[in-house]
Parts: structure tokens; C-alpha cells; sequence
């Protein structure tokens, strides 16, 4: 495995910006390549098999056309639902949000009262309670779907005044539910945080799933001899959408806030009589599932 080689992101849509945002500061000399599948976006509702297929997709492309030498599940969906396939079949370490998150959460509580808000396939999976269940068996934990806060980001209504009190109108059960600790259960919801604690108040803790992933990829890293001996520019990363670049560009470009154009590339999703691929615009394939 060469050290030098990039570390691959993939994710349901723009929400695993809010890792890359962290691993670019935490991570300078690392290049990034990330995949952002908005066209087939939200994982949530979707048949754990669809989610299953779609996430390998990304991640065979990234293994077999970009070489990637570390791969990070930047959602919590999938990471539910095939973090464990993936670790068992790529020759690479493979790294999702859900325990780094749950750690962190369980870390930080004092009365023993976490809430996590995600979307409804993370919550009916169980992943963030067998975690924090995992380190702590004394916490009460209160779970809450939130799809609408998905759309919201995707849609680039993250700063509108009118999301403000969506977030407030549905964080309302999740406050009186007395939670000091509050899990943001999903790679999107970052981009609320301020509509969110403002809801909240401030005697509740905001855990980043994505934000706290990060440590563990230093973890890996060092684990594993990856660290690059080559210092990369993150003008350099490179950002895929299957769906509609010019949108993934103004919300990666806002969030990112990098002093460089950013490189938006577009995957496309081929479907044939055998199997489902993703093409890049230059004709490059990777077949898989």
C-alpha cells in the first residue's frame, strides 16, 4: 500500500462535507477524494440491500480507479447497515461514524440522558444504542428520525430563516426529554448546529459523529504506516455527485469555505442487463454490484 496514495470519503449526499471539513484541518498534508451519491439521496427510507449495493459501488470505484489507501463511511446510514461487509471484504481500513460518535457521547453526558437525532434507517437499525450500550450500560437513550432535516441541507436551505423554526418545531419532544448530550446521528446535520442548539439550549452538548470520526482516522493512520510523506494541497481533493454538480458545488464551496475553485466531478450511474456501475464523465468504469 503506498502512503501516498489519497483517502477516499463516500456518503448519501453533501453531508460527509462536514468530515472532510474536519479532516482537512486536522489532516493538512493528506489528499481527499470523496463521493457524494445526491442523485439516489436519502439513504434512510431505502431496503438495506439498495444501501448495501449503492455504498459498495462508491467504494470499489474509489479502491479500483483512485486507489485510495483508507476508506471513511461519511454517513451513518450506511455505516449501519455495511461497515461490517466492507471491513471483512476491502484490503484497506474501512472507518465509520457511528462509534467515534457514540464514544464521545457517553464521554460527555453527567445525567446519564442521551438523545440522537438521524435519519429513520440509523434509528431503527439500533447502531448508536448498541454502541453507547457497548461503553455504558447505565444511559437512557432517546432516539429521534429526522428526514426533513436531510432535505433541508440538500436543498440549500440550511441558512434560511423559515429552517429555523422547522428545527425548533421538531426538536421540541427531544427537549423534554431532559438529554444533556445530543448525538447528531447524521453527516448532514452539522450544517443545522446552530438552528439545533439553538432549539436545544445550552445546557445541551452537540456531539459531531463526523467530527469525532476523525480522530480515529489519525488512530488508523498511525495504526497502519499511512500517513502521507508527501504534503498535498486540499486544492487538490477531488469532490464526485452523481446528481447535479452545479448545486454540489455552491453547497461544498460554502461549507468548505477554501480559498481555491473547488474540483466537482460527475459520476454517472450506468445500468445494464448485468450489473450497476458508476462511470466518470472521461469513460473511466469501475463494474460493481
Amino acid at each position: 500500500m503506498n502512503k501516498n496514495n489519497p483517502i477516499g470519503f463516500v456518503d448519501s449526499g453533501v453531508g460527509g462535507l462536514t468530515v472532510i471539513k474536519e479532516a482537512q484541518k486536522q489532516l493538512p498534508n493528506e489528499q481527499f477524494i470523496f463521493i457524494g451519491d445526491t442523485a439516489r439521496m436519502p439513504y434512510g427510507p431505502r431496503p438495506t440491500e439498495e444501501v448495501v449495493r449503492y455504498t459498495f459501488q462508491m467504494a470499489n470505484y474509489l479502491v479500483e480507479q483512485k486507489h485510495i489507501k483508507l476508506l471513511v463511511i461519511a454517513c451513518n446510514t450506511a455505516t449501519a447497515r455495511v461497515l461490517s461487509q466492507l471491513q471483512r471484504t476491502l484490503a484497506i481500513p474501512v472507518i465509520g461514524v457511528i462509534q467515534p460518535g457514540a464514544w464521545a457521547a457517553t464521554k460527555t453526558t453527567k445525567n446519564n440522558r442521551i438523545g440522537i437525532i438521524a435519519t429513520q434507517g440509523t434509528v431503527d437499525s439500533g447502531a448508536y444504542d448498541n454502541e453507547i450500550h457497548a461503553f455504558r450500560d447505565d444511559v437512557q437513550i432517546t432516539s429521534q428520525a429526522e428526514p426533513e432535516f436531510v432535505q433541508l441541507v440538500e436543498s440549500n436551505k440550511y441558512h434560511e430563516a423559515a429552517t429555523r423554526n422547522i428545527v425548533s418545531q421538531h426538536l421540541e419532544h427531544m427537549k423534554s426529554q431532559d438529554v444533556d448530550t445530543l448525538i447528531l446521528g447524521c453527516t448532514h446535520f452539522p450544517l443545522l448546529a446552530t438552528f439545533i442548539e439553538a432549539a436545544m439550549g445550552p445546557q445541551v452538548t452537540l456531539i459531531d459523529a463526523g467530527r469525532e470520526t476523525v480522530r480515529v482516522i489519525q488512530e488508523a493512520l498511525l495504526m497502519h504506516d499511512l500517513y502521507t510523506s508527501v504534503a498535498h494541497s486540499h486544492s487538490k481533493d477531488i469532490y464526485y455527485t452523481t446528481g447535479n454538480t452545479a448545486n454540489f458545488r455552491i453547497i461544498a464551496t460554502d461549507w468548505l469555505d477554501l480559498p481555491d475553485a473547488l474540483d466537482v466531478r460527475h459520476l454517472n450511474i450506468v445500468e445494464n442487463d448485468r450489473q450497476q456501475y458508476l462511470e466518470e464523465q472521461d469513460g473511466k468504469t469501475n463494474f460493481s454490484q
